[in-house]
């Protein structure tokens, strides 16, 4: 089921970004920069949508369920862990003595006293 919910978002996602893409903008027109966009209306002046806009709509209703129907399921599942289940100490690390230094009279480093 969420695999082919996040194939189905996938393809979706796609398809919307190419919907989006092959759209033209509605002040494209050289005439609207010079005052000859006046004939839009509150939908623009080819009317209230055509195809492109309308499955762009669709699409992007889809793509939001799909990503909520995602969200819901990738928090549904899973184990929940709790971190305060365990309280055992942890075991400690042995300690190892410090390496032996060969104080070598040609670096540069100052000696520690």
């Amino acid at each position: 089921m969420y695999e082919f919910l996040m194939i189905a978002f996938l393809v979706v996602a796609i398809i919307l970004i190419g919907f989006i893409m092959i759209q033209q903008g509605k002040g494209a027109d050289m005439g609207a920069s010079f005052g000859a966009g006046a004939s839009n209306t509150v939908f623009g002046s080819s009317g209230s949508g055509n195809f492109l806009s309308r499955t762009t709509a669709v699409l992007a209703v889809v793509f939001f369920v799909l990503s909520l129907a995602l969200g819901n399921l990738s928090t549904s599942t899973g184990e929940s862990t709790d971190d305060f289940s365990d309280l055992s100490v942890p075991e400690q690390e042995e300690q190892l003595p410090p390496a032996e230094s060969n104080e070598d009279e040609s670096s540069d480093v100052p000696p520690v006293n």
